[in-house]
């Protein structure tokens, strides 16, 4: 290979200078787990603690271990690289090498499993990307950043930000000589209600990985969820050389609240390119390079759908091809949302004849039926539920503009009461009935269940795999 991947303006090149367009997927659900992708209800931590009750602090921490173990290996790479793809987007937890009650101390363990990660990738010509998924506190609302609150705490609390900086140089220092590293990106989908902490983070990080590795390139997501870069400061280009900015373009019509089936109308599609258009519209204006760190649909399952999943399932492939034509246009750098998960919009999902599937059926039915995870919820089964909360707030609260918190228009009131009332309180309430699945397994046992994500025992989407992998041959390799 020609030496580290860098920025030259708004492309990415190798050492030769020749232009490399990433062509890939997040790796989610692994080093960060998340509610949609494993099954489970609320956040990761909640999850670990609850199993460590039912089965004790060794078993449980044997199972979380062969669960990492099973999910990616070098078979996944493999597969991976038959794709056409060349690039991985690695989410991490900073609690795998940081504990809370034991901050800026290096976990000796944290870097096992995705050393075992980056350098299978690389023994099959994959770039890998390591993702910060999570920070101390929270850097937004989601579950996916295992905080438990929907206030980001990060920004308001320094040592969040001191200990996620002293992190960044640590995972620095670690990776500095990896070629197959193609770089870092410090935040997932940052949400700082003042904007200004967020460039003030970006200017820390920046500094402390170039001091210790001053050669791998840096991906910065933009503010509110990566999609909004309008108090980014216009030195951007001189303040972090060697940058890209990533933007997340998930498109509405690829999900459940979609207003209206994707039937390719050239309405549809002048929206769905204007939404694009002006994620990066500040990038563009300033010549600097944009990145996709997450896009792609969410998939019908027939379970829950029934007979209309294979048209539900077509028009989403229609979207996914659609987004695609636009990014080459572009000769933009991506990275679908994502390559393995139970069923919902992964590459490759998990076996419903394995030991996992089966042990959580009924579970991941309540789960649908109660629309607990916020990612692609429909939540037809519960809306009236919830409606009364809505109507309670817009008949109390009569100012719109009141209405309009911080992360609007991401979150509305209907997406904030959902994200409060069904992800965050329904989910915890579930947790200890998730774990109780476990209760009198041997370690036997445990390990057949984790080995459920192995891929030997996934299935190929195979439409969602066939645009991918014709798309990569039309473009060719770069």
């Amino acid at each position: 290979m020609a030496g580290f991947l860098r920025v030259d303006k708004t492309r990415i090149v190798d050492g030769d200078g020749k232009e490399v367009i990433l062509r890939g997927a997040g790796l989610g659900g692994w080093m960060t787990m998340e509610n949609f992708i494993s099954g489970y209800p609320g956040c990761e931590f909640q999850i670990r603690a609850a199993l460590a009750e039912v089965l004790g602090t060794q078993k449980a921490a044997f199972f979380f271990d062969k669960f990492l173990e099973h999910f990616f290996g070098e078979p996944d790479a493999a597969f991976f690289k038959s794709l056409g793809l060349n690039c991985i987007r690695i989410a991490v937890n900073y609690r795998h090498f940081e504990d809370d009650m034991n901050p800026r101390v290096l976990k000796p363990e944290g870097f096992k499993h995705l050393d075992r990660a980056v350098a299978a990738c690389a023994k099959h010509g994959i770039y890998t990307i390591i993702d910060m998924h999570t920070a101390p506190g929270g850097q937004n609302g989601g579950w996916h950043c295992d905080a438990g609150t929907h206030i980001a705490n990060f920004w308001i609390h320094k040592d969040f930000q001191d200990r996620l900086v002293w992190l960044w140089a640590e995972i620095a220092k670690h990776y500095k000589d990896e070629k197959w590293i193609a770089g870092y990106n410090p935040m997932n989908e940052p949400s700082d209600p003042q904007h200004s902490g967020l460039v003030n983070f970006y200017d820390r990080v920046y500094a402390a990985v170039s001091a210790v590795d001053p050669n791998h390139m840096l991906f910065l997501d933009g503010n509110t969820y990566a999609t909004d870069f309008s108090r980014f400061p216009d030195d951007a280009a001189a303040r972090w050389p060697n940058a890209a900015y990533a933007i997340h373009d998930y498109s509405l019509y690829g999900f459940p609240a979609s207003p209206e089936p994707y039937a390719r109308t050239e309405e549809q599609r002048r929206r769905m390119a204007r939404s694009y258009e002006k994620k990066r519209s500040w990038m563009d204006e300033r010549g600097l390079c944009v990145w996709n760190g997450e896009w792609g649909p969410v998939y019908a399952r027939k379970e829950y759908e029934g007979d209309a999943m294979d048209e539900i399932n077509e028009r989403r492939y229609n979207v996914l091809k659609d987004q695609l034509e636009l990014y080459a246009k572009d000769r933009l750098s991506w990275s679908i949302w994502l390559y393995k998960d139970i069923g919902f919009q992964g590459m490759v999902y998990v076996s419903r004849e394995t030991p996992y599937m089966k042990l959580f059926k009924d579970f991941l039915e309540k789960k649908y039926r109660l629309a607990v995870d916020s990612w692609g919820a429909d939540d037809k089964f519960v809306r009236d539920a919830y409606r009364p909360i809505i109507q309670l707030i817009e008949d109390n609260v009569p100012n719109e503009e009141h209405r309009k918190l911080y992360p609007y228009p991401v979150w509305t009131v209907e997406g904030r009461v959902a994200r409060l009332a069904r992800n965050t309180l329904i989910g915890e309430f579930l947790v200890r009935e998730w774990a109780e699945h476990f209760r009198g397994m041997s370690e036997e046992q445990l390990e057949k269940v984790a080995e459920s994500f192995k891929l030997e025992n996934c299935i190929e989407r195979e439409g969602l795999n066939k645009v991918l992998r014709e798309h990569a041959e039309s473009q060719g390799t770069s």
